[in-house]
């Protein structure tokens, strides 16, 4: 079993793949957002304030053969494949989702902010690339609510408005290496409600252990 895995997915899962050569690196940067001030009679002060959005970094290839390295369970498909999907999806100008499970986890939406590519002289196509990523967070106006007092003063209340995020698909399609916490995981961003799969597809058990590729499972409501 490999150490981790990367999928990058579009359109709440309905375009995804998940990288056929791991990279050796991946650089995740978080910077704090303090700021210090100088106040008369006491000094300088640091002013901690929310963190600002994680940047996500890493180079790897898109190999034109099947080596022995291949990510196990990631079927073959063309490097020039991969390079026509990521392209089409950062010129739609909507965030896509970036999912790493290894040591530690992340599941995000993400902009695309680089990608450079180019043909490994001498690989017969292999093509090495640079993705660069950072955290999208969505965001929409506000909805504003007036009362009534009896006083006639009135107030305003914000009721926040729903991320702009599509529907957890309906429906998903086994594929190699899948268990049902990771289609949790995946589908859901919670590998503990695999069980909640598993009740409303009517699996057993013993079932779990010999899901076949290609089986169609229902979903829960995210």
């Amino acid at each position: 079993m490999d150490a981790y895995e990367i999928e990058l997915s579009y359109n709440s899962h309905a375009e995804f793949f998940s990288l056929p050569v791991l990279p050796e690196t991946i650089n995740v940067k978080e910077d704090g957002n303090g700021k210090t001030y100088t106040v008369a009679g006491i000094g300088e002060i640091n002013v901690i304030k929310d963190p600002s959005l994680k940047e996500i970094s890493f180079e790897s290839i898109f190999p034109a053969h099947n080596y022995p390295f291949i990510q196990e369970g990631v079927a073959f498909r063309p490097p020039g494949s991969y390079v026509q999907r990521i392209e089409h999806w950062k010129a739609t100008k909507h965030p896509i989702r970036f999912i790493f499970i290894g040591g530690f986890e992340i599941n995000i939406p993400v902009s695309i902010e680089s990608f450079e590519w180019s043909e490994i002289a001498g690989s017969g196509g292999d093509i090495e690339f640079k993705l660069s990523l950072k955290e999208y967070v969505f965001y929409g106006a506000k909805k504003i609510k007036v009362v009534k007092k009896k006083s006639g003063t009135t107030t305003k209340q914000d009721t926040p408005s729903r991320p702009n995020e599509k529907q957890t698909p309906k429906t998903y399609t086994m594929v190699a290496g899948d268990t049902l916490s990771k289609v949790a995981k995946k589908l859901l961003g919670d590998d503990s409600r695999w069980r909640e799969i598993q009740k409303l597809n009517g699996l057993s058990d013993a079932d779990l252990k010999k899901l076949p590729i290609g089986k169609v499972l229902k979903l829960p409501n995210k």
